[in-house]
Order: C-alpha cells, then sequence, then structure tokens
C-alpha cells in the first residue's frame, strides 16, 4: 500500500490532454508560441501536440481568440508568433532603439535582391548601372536581411544572394510573393509618374531557384565557406577598382 503523501501526489498530477481535448490543445499551442525564442511553423507545434491534433483549426480558433487582445498571433514567413497589436505599437515608442539608416545604396540593392532573387553581384549591378561596394552588402548581410544563396551553375559558378525569413518578418510579410508590385508603388508614391512606357516592376521570384535549372543552394559546408570568402574578395576587388576609377 502506497503511503498518503504518495497517493495525494498521484491526485494532483494532470493527466494529458486526449486527442479530442479541443481547450487543452489551445492552451498547448497558446504556451508553445508565448515560449519560443522565435517564430515556428505549424510541423514545429504539431510535433509537440497529442496525435491527430487538428494544428491548422487550432490556430484559426487562437488566432480569432487574440484578434481583439493586445496582442496578436500573427503568420509571417509561413510561421506563427504573437506580436502587440498594430493600433497599440506606440506604447513601445520609448522603449524603441533608434536604428541606423540605410544608404540609398543599400536600399536600391535590398530591392534588386528581393524582386530578383538568387541575384549574383554582377547582375545587381547591371541593374543598378553601378558596381556594388563591399559595404553595401555587407551591411545587408550584418542587418540580416540578406544572405548568400548558392551558386549559378554557369561557368565560374558566381554566388548568388537573397532575402531571409528576418526580412520577411521585418517588413511584414507572409512570402516573398507579398512584395508590392507596379500599381502598388505607384499608388504609395514610391514611382515617378514620368517612368518610361516599357518600364516594370519584377515579379519576385521567391524562394526558389531562377526556374532554368542553373541554380543551385544546397552546398556543403566547405562550399558555403569558399562562397563567403569569394563575397569579400570580390566585394573588395569592386571597392578597389571603383576607387582607381
Amino acid at each position: 500500500m502506497a503511503p498518503e503523501g504518495e497517493e495525494a501526489a498521484e491526485d494532483n498530477v494532470t493527466p494529458f490532454p486526449t486527442g479530442d481535448d479541443h481547450a487543452a490543445q489551445l492552451r498547448m499551442i497558446e504556451a508553445l508560441l508565448f515560449a519560443a525564442a522565435e517564430p515556428l511553423d505549424i510541423d514545429s507545434i504539431a510535433a509537440r501536440l497529442p496525435e491527430g491534433a487538428d494544428v491548422g483549426a487550432l490556430i484559426e480558433d487562437l488566432q480569432k481568440m487574440y484578434a481583439p487582445r493586445g496582442v496578436n498571433l500573427i503568420r509571417l514567413a509561413n510561421k506563427w508568433m504573437f506580436r502587440t497589436a498594430d493600433d497599440l505599437t506606440f506604447l513601445m515608442e520609448r522603449e524603441a532603439i533608434q536604428q541606423r539608416k540605410l544608404s540609398r545604396a543599400a536600399m536600391e540593392t535590398l530591392a534588386i535582391i528581393a524582386y530578383h532573387q538568387p541575384v549574383t553581384r554582377a547582375e545587381i549591378e547591371e541593374i543598378r548601372g553601378v558596381s556594388v561596394s563591399k559595404g553595401t552588402l555587407d551591411v545587408l548581410m550584418e542587418t540580416g536581411w540578406v544572405r548568400l544563396r548558392g551558386r549559378r551553375k554557369v561557368p565560374g559558378r558566381p554566388v548568388t544572394y537573397g532575402t531571409t525569413e528576418e526580412f520577411m518578418i521585418h517588413f511584414g510579410l507572409e512570402n516573398i510573393g507579398d512584395l508590392p508590385g507596379h500599381e502598388e508603388l505607384r499608388a504609395a508614391g514610391l514611382l515617378e509618374a514620368n517612368l518610361p512606357p516599357d518600364f516594370d516592376v519584377p515579379t519576385p521570384s521567391g524562394e526558389g531557384g531562377d526556374g532554368d535549372g542553373d541554380f543551385s543552394e544546397d552546398e556543403p559546408e566547405e562550399e558555403y565557406g569558399q562562397a563567403l570568402d569569394e563575397h569579400l574578395e570580390s566585394a573588395g576587388e569592386a571597392e578597389a577598382a571603383a576607387k582607381a576609377g
């Protein structure tokens, strides 16, 4: 016969929620998202819930529950996270750290990478019409908005660049296809009225390759290191050439 203390302890044990315990599963997802250091995707959430749980429906219900509250459940970069409601962000303004503004060159380079990714340094320079300095790409990579994507399967196998998950989260994009198009940019006053008639805003190419079968993203770790070295070397050469010119 077990001691009375052990029986009391067993009585206080909360049973693991069953697969049809909707309210308990909502609480579990709420706890996971609240404690997570970064946004979670559906698979990561499902892995910690009872087998058979309808994660999609649970997320939808939880999102509705938090819609009128001070924090909302939102999806960014195909992952879920809690964020302060848009109409209450002013409360955090005093705590915000003043950020360094990106230069015009950095903003132009970031836009080219976002809309044309995966894109090489030479392609960026061709679109901008000027060379890209080492500092410009370094700042974008240090910010966490740009990363090395892989290499073109062409002679020389040049390194390509693309945006990151942090980029999409910062700019409130669910996926890269949510970037504004021609009409949206014009309506926002970001495009001049006297643009050439053949001017167009490219359709973002997304997270995949460029569609021509000449791109490789998955590289061994040593190749990634070599690609980073080449990025630094080519950036230095471009900067030196610009100064010499």
